[in-house]
């Protein structure tokens, strides 16, 4: 342990995006890496609010070879938001790259030894064109949701060239055909910054993703949060032939097999206690992660559909949407539902009672439910890959339902809870998402593909 904390063999730097839950799934991966590369030095390196939460919630178990770094957020004193997420986005990237390449020369003096490595978020596509290089080290990016928005951006070019004219003028159902493994996907499920905002004034954050095509084949490799089985083999095939160092080393933010359940009484919630007097498969579990919002309307609306179709119900909301409530909600549905400020997601997709994910289609969202075998409702915001990703889920994997033109209505969320829940359909649907989870444990066994492409990775950390 000497050794590890004081003259490490290599010292790779790590660089988070700090947005969302991006670096949640980068610390994860240095975790992995630090665990199965004892010998290496990780300096980690995030703004100061993200990492203050990653490090309280790993606080007892972080290992002595990774170090935390703090870098600046480009936020200047007594700044006001104007309320626009991709504000803080925007002043993060152009405090950028100078406020990386402050914290690792800090990283360097303190462990005496030089960057051998650099991995990044995919986003800090100059950690490749720009750090890297200067430093003349190795580079590795990571993506950390599913592989059919990373093509979007690589083809951004030539998604605008043949089907901007028709996103302008409203065919959002046209879909893109002529890119390899996206002919599911449509022109209103691409993420806003891929047409430039809408217009082809780009931001700070647009403009970058424009530039993955041309960059990310500088990498040493290619690190995925996902699996090989799971692609449509059009696109696995695409991205290999353009990338062929691509490593698919699971989903990173999950236990793969998933751990049995904690005791009931361990649930300060008490999430799972309530789930222990439903019947098996009965209850839809409602949530719409941390940061996508439904509107106050929509809310009112899933709630009377809860109320009237009477399917036990339980639903992660946080306070500040609960005055969307209909009055009364919560005790004329308290023999048949729970309503919480936070639920432990993971531990409820994993018990038996749960039968359906009401969903935003975030991408970790997305990836456990399939680890658990739970089908999926969506409800997408016009937000990142979630519209992508709930496309996915319907229209490629088959293991879920869009509601019904996109927004919660009472009709249209009955239809689609009594579709998984009651319905040959829904059994279709199950019989589905268990077949991808089943694919999924066989990938993360010891010899599976997910096994071998870490392993890889870890060498290859190890060695540069």
């Amino acid at each position: 342990m000497e050794s590890t904390t004081h003259s490490p063999k290599t010292h790779v730097a790590v660089l988070a995006f700090p947005f969302g839950c991006h670096p949640i799934a980068l610390f994860k991966l240095v975790e992995k890496l630090a665990s199965a590369a004892p010998e290496t030095q990780f300096s980690f390196f995030n703004i100061a609010k993200c990492n203050d939460g990653l490090l309280s919630a790993s606080k007892a178990n972080i290992l002595n070879n990774i170090e935390a770094y703090e870098v600046a957020d480009g936020v200047p004193t007594n700044y006001v938001f104007s309320g626009n997420p991709i504000e803080e986005v925007e002043l993060f990237l152009k405090a950028s790259p100078e406020n990386f390449r402050i914290s690792l020369d800090l990283a360097v003096a303190k462990t005496g030894k030089k960057i051998s490595c650099l991995i990044s978020d995919v986003f800090l596509l100059f950690a490749g064109s720009s750090i890297a290089k200067d430093l003349s080290v190795s580079w590795i990016p990571v993506w950390t949701s599913l592989p059919h928005s990373l093509a979007v951006h690589i083809y951004t070019d030539m998604i605008r060239q043949l089907y901007y004219d028709s996103f302008s003028s409203g065919d959002g159902e046209k879909t893109l055909d002529r890119i390899p493994g996206l002919s599911k996907i449509c022109l209103s499920d691409v993420p806003p910054e891929v047409w430039g905002e809408g217009s082809h004034q780009e931001t700070h954050f647009s403009h970058m993703l424009s530039q993955v095509g041309a960059i990310l084949p500088r990498a040493t490799a290619l690190v995925m949060d996902f699996y090989d089985e799971l692609y449509p083999a059009s696109l696995l095939n695409d991205l290999r032939r353009k990338l062929p160092s691509l490593l698919n080393v699971g989903f990173l933010t999950l236990t793969v097999p998933p751990p049995p359940l904690p005791s009931s009484d361990t649930d300060a919630s008490g999430c799972l206690s309530w789930l222990d007097t439903q019947k098996p498969l009965s209850v839809a579990y409602i949530s719409f992660g941390t940061v996508a919002s439904v509107p106050p309307e929509e809310i009112n609306e899933l709630a009377e559909a809860l109320e009237e179709c009477k399917v036990p119900f339980l639903w992660s909301l946080r306070d500040n949407l609960k005055d969307s409530l209909p009055e009364g909600f919560a005790e004329r549905t308290s023999k048949h539902g729970k309503v919480v400020p936070w639920a432990a997601q993971i531990q409820v997709l994993a018990h038996s009672a749960t039968g359906v994910f009401v969903t935003h289609c975030g991408s970790n969202s997305v990836c456990e439910s399939i680890v658990h075998g739970v089908p999926m409702i969506c409800r997408p915001p016009v937000f990142g890959d979630n519209q992508m990703n709930g496309r996915v889920v319907e229209d490629e994997w088959e293991v879920g339902v869009r509601v019904d033109g996109g927004v919660f209505t009472r009709n249209g969320i009955v239809k689609s809870l009594k579709l998984i829940l009651e319905d040959e359909q829904g059994r279709g649907i199950r019989r589905r998402v268990e077949a991808l989870r089943e694919l999924v444990l066989k990938a993360a066994a010891p010899g599976g593909h997910a096994s071998q492409d870490f392993n890889t990775l870890v060498e290859t950390v190890s060695m540069l």
